[in-house]
């Protein structure tokens, strides 16, 4: 399959990992971004819009565990870095690897669809037209906003501004000074947000659709998701020793006016923040459960409380969408994709997706390895199993994460980092074995060599 071309589509932090791979292993291929430099979402302000990062970003997994295997980020970064120095690294790994010239920018794709010959044909937006062996999708999932669905009762009514995460960028210090501020949500980004605007507004309320663990970034000195990393913990054990560490370190959710959460630790996405919990016990931030309705004035909370308020900023997640795609062909309602490994769709075979997962960690590390594993099946090095034998993995894969995860769009492509690592290298040794199955193995000189037969007696 030496003469395979691929078109990669998104240049972000998996599209790269995807674009690297290719380059490394001499495959032809092009690579469309929307934009006018690399890294999608850690790009504050980018051009196409897409980004979610906002002024006062940092990441919440730490340097090391982000960075890609072949390409550590440099020492002098902290153990946290900003997205400015995100962003500046994914320069740099393109640069280093150099496949820069192989990516076309603000260059969107506008349509892409599988023709009778199993060939894709790839429209741009200018109208221009390729044809490709192969599609990889890498155009992130943290760019579709989410609104409340169905939108609050009141919310037409209500005169102040209402916003999802995705559009707050934290460019303008005036945004929050003096107003009254409702965030909702209970994560990553919720958190941050809240932060932000107490240190101006005159009252920040933290409005919670359910409860969450809040984990900090570092205990015993350390940054948390470097400890207990091995694959293959039993997951009851990494519950019980994880649950153990932050009721040591924190305690519990509810001393802070937060509710109890309604699950056990790491049975949904943890939030990540080293600094909420300080601001809601000085009084900064107030805790309120879930909205109930807003009123031209006011939000009215599920408990009946009522507070005016000026903004309203709803960290309600994100939809996984394939604009380019035709819904009849691929589509993730309720963000919910089956896909073999997080990667191949067991009815489109020449079609992968890279980084479509949430896991508990960072997402480069794992772009990269399902990237070679991609490679590994371009270059013949690699065979998938079956499509039943790939439907009854999907089943199995999936009866665990919905068993142990939270029901909710938000856990709906969930892996635990450092095994979903492992059994992707024991799959791909798995696959390669599957090659030496199907390759007809050429006669032994022995074997052309003519027997006589032995008479009966």
């Amino acid at each position: 399959m030496s003469a395979v071309n691929v078109c990669v589509i998104g240049a972000g932090s998996s599209g790269i990992a995807a674009a690297k791979a290719l380059h490394a292993r001499g495959l032809e291929f092009d690579c469309f971004e929307a934009s006018d430099r690399v890294g999608g979402n850690w790009v504050y302000k980018n051009r196409n819009g897409m980004s979610s990062a906002y002024r006062s970003l940092h990441i919440n997994t730490s340097r090391d565990r982000m960075a890609y295997s072949d390409f550590p980020m440099p020492e002098s970064y902290p153990d946290f870095p900003h997205h400015a120095e995100i962003a500046a690294y994914f320069d740099a790994y393109v640069d280093h690897f150099g496949f820069r010239g192989r990516i076309a920018f603000e260059t969107l794709v506008e349509h892409a669809a599988l023709g009778d010959d199993g060939r894709w044909r790839v429209r741009l937006a200018g109208g221009e037209e390729h044809a490709y062996d192969f599609l990889v999708v890498a155009n992130g999932h943290h760019w579709d906003p989410q609104m409340p669905d169905p939108p609050f009762p009141g919310s037409r009514a209500f005169a102040g501004t209402q916003l999802h995460a995705h559009h707050y960028v934290g460019d303008d210090p005036a945004f929050f000074a003096g107003k009254r501020v409702v965030v909702l949500g209970m994560g990553n980004s919720a958190m941050d947000i809240a932060v932000e605007a107490c240190a101006t507004a005159e009252a920040t309320y933290l409005a919670a659709r359910r409860g969450a663990w809040v984990i900090p970034k570092y205990v015993f000195g350390r940054p948390l998701d470097q400890i207990g990393t091995k694959a293959g913990i039993p997951f009851k054990v990494k519950q019980k020793v994880s649950t153990a560490i932050l009721r040591a370190s924190v305690g519990d959710m509810e001393r802070y006016g937060l509710p109890k959460p309604d699950h056990g630790l790491l049975e949904a996405h943890p939030t990540i923040s080293a600094d909420i919990l300080a601001r809601l016990t000085h009084g900064d931030i107030t805790p309120k459960p879930n909205i109930a309705r807003l009123t031209e004035r006011t939000v009215v909370f599920e408990d009946g409380s009522e507070v005016e308020a000026d903004v309203v900023v709803y960290c309600t997640g994100y939809r996984v969408s394939f604009p380019f795609l035709d819904p009849e062909l691929v589509s993730a309602p309720g963000n919910d994709l089956p896909l073999f490994r997080r990667v191949f769709h067991p009815d489109v075979p020449p079609l992968a997706f890279i980084a479509l997962l949430q896991p508990l960690g960072a997402t480069m590390p794992l772009a990269e390895a399902q990237s070679e594993w991609v490679c590994d099946l371009l270059q013949g090095r690699y065979a998938l199993p079956s499509r039943e034998a790939m439907l009854r993995d999907i089943e199995r894969e999936r009866a665990r994460m919905f068993t142990r995860y939270v029901a909710s769009k938000r856990h709906t492509m969930q892996v635990d980092f450092d095994d979903y690592l492992a059994d992707l290298q024991r799959e791909r040794k798995a696959g390669a074995r599957r090659v030496r199955r199907l390759i007809p193995r050429p006669p032994r000189p022995a074997d052309t060599i003519p027997r006589r037969r032995t008479a009966a007696r």
